[in-house]
């Protein structure tokens, strides 16, 4: 059966983002091999996560680096699940990931809306249930 394996987060620099993302939302490094030019191949997930990733990418010429921080148009474009809201989301407050709000309780679990270090927005989100298409905002 088809899954997402790799989604491509536009950034502008590897290191700075690799850091971000592994030593403040807590991911892990899964690969990161050199490509030439300049280019690298940055493979980051969460722990233990068996499929979807995040691949890396540096922005390469005007049009792609206008994107960066803005990839989804100022909306949640990113959501990560968590099976312990209060864990997670007090480890990565203590790591100085920005947090946009205080955590909501809704009617599909519990939501605050973060920032990376280039501005895209994510959901770290504890759901009742099985996530539905009403949580796109």
């Amino acid at each position: 059966m088809p899954h997402i394996g790799l989604i491509t987060l536009v950034v502008r620099d590897y290191d700075a983002a690799i850091a971000f993302y592994t030593d403040k939302v807590g991911f892990e490094l899964l690969e990161d091999t050199d490509l030439g030019d300049g280019k690298r191949w940055v493979i980051v997930g969460p722990k233990g996560a068996q499929e979807t990733r995040i691949l890396l990418a540096r922005a390469s010429g005007e049009r792609q680096t206008c994107i960066i921080g803005d990839q989804t148009g100022g909306r949640v474009g990113f959501f990560l699940n968590t099976d312990d809201f209060t864990r997670d989301y007090d480890r990565m407050r203590q790591a100085g990931v920005p947090f946009l709000e205080q955590p909501r309780h809704e009617p599909y679990g519990t939501v605050a809306v973060f920032e990376d270090l280039y501005g895209n927005k994510w959901d770290l989100l504890e759901l009742k249930t099985k996530p539905t298409t009403d949580l796109a905002r």
